[in-house]
């Protein structure tokens, strides 16, 4: 685990990222302290923590504690929450600093309800908020296109035997492994990553590359109809090394590797990026 201190209004919230997890936790004491402005944050918690417990909140249950950095220096076990938890954690803080997350995840929940009754709206906000976050439009295309081989290949894997979750992702490591040379969790070291999306910090080349073996993965599922773990990862290393072999050919070609350090322009800090950019969206609002 390693923690670090982010800043809020020139104010600390300690932040702990769980490499075994890959999930970010945040001090709820400190985000208390720069949402309320409380003299006492601590106090603020225990109170708000019992309230939400009384009302049978299933959040405060769920969350636990880690050891961060206190003032003095010294480790210090502290109340923690994930992003999720934290969320619904702040709909429960009466707090002027607090509104603008309770409006953005109201607007949040009527998109999804929206895009379940028009599918056709996911792919329409993908491609503003990519657009939005600065790539351009044929990167935009090539990373829509990821996406439905990557859907394509999902559906084979359940009508194949395989359970969603963890073992989609032991498939999906043996495909990057396959034409990258490196785990997931490697590839997304090299490009300095962490909860965000690999795919959406791949070069160009690099997503058709991780297209290519997605969908060969795909095509020779179908063609040998493997049930169960076992049998789909001995395919996923098959699909997967038909696109490294492309891949050490265009090397071998161009004299350079394909695959890089680069990522796309990180987001800010996960929880002042997202207060920010809230606050700022609400003020264009005016």
């Amino acid at each position: 685990m390693a923690d670090k201190i982010q800043l809020y209004e020139d104010q600390p919230i300690r932040t702990a990222w769980v490499e075994d997890e890959e999930e970010w936790y945040f001090s709820i004491v400190d985000v208390i302290g720069v949402l309320t402005e409380s003299k006492d944050p601590a106090a603020y918690w225990r109170k708000l923590k019992q309230r939400m417990k009384n009302e049978g909140n299933e959040t405060v249950t769920n969350c636990h504690g880690l050891k961060m950095t206190a003032q003095d220096g010294k480790k210090r076990l502290t109340d923690v929450a994930n992003t999720e938890q934290l969320l619904r954690l702040i709909q429960s803080i009466p707090s002027k600093k607090a509104e603008p997350f309770k409006m953005w995840l109201a607007q949040v929940g009527r998109e999804r309800i929206e895009e379940t009754i028009d599918p056709e709206l996911t792919i329409d906000r993908a491609l503003e908020t990519y657009a939005k976050l600065g790539y351009d439009a044929d990167w935009i295309n090539q990373r829509l296109q990821t996406i439905r081989a990557r859907k394509e290949l999902t559906d084979q894997w359940k009508s194949h035997g395989v359970e969603q979750g963890k073992e989609f992702a032991i498939l999906t490591d043996e495909v990057t492994r396959a034409w990258s040379g490196m785990s997931t969790r490697q590839y997304k070291n090299l490009k300095g990553l962490k909860k965000e999306n690999l795919r959406d910090n791949m070069s160009t080349l690099e997503l058709a590359l991780n297209m290519l073996a997605e969908a060969t993965t795909t095509e020779l599922t179908k063609a040998s109809n493997p049930i169960g773990l076992s049998e789909n990862r001995k395919v996923a290393q098959e699909g997967g090394t038909i696109a490294g072999n492309a891949r050490k050919e265009i090397e071998e070609r161009t004299g350079q590797p394909v695959i890089t350090s680069q990522n796309a322009k990180q987001l800010q800090n996960l929880v002042t990026g997202l207060i920010e950019g809230v606050v700022v969206e609400e003020n264009d609002k005016e």
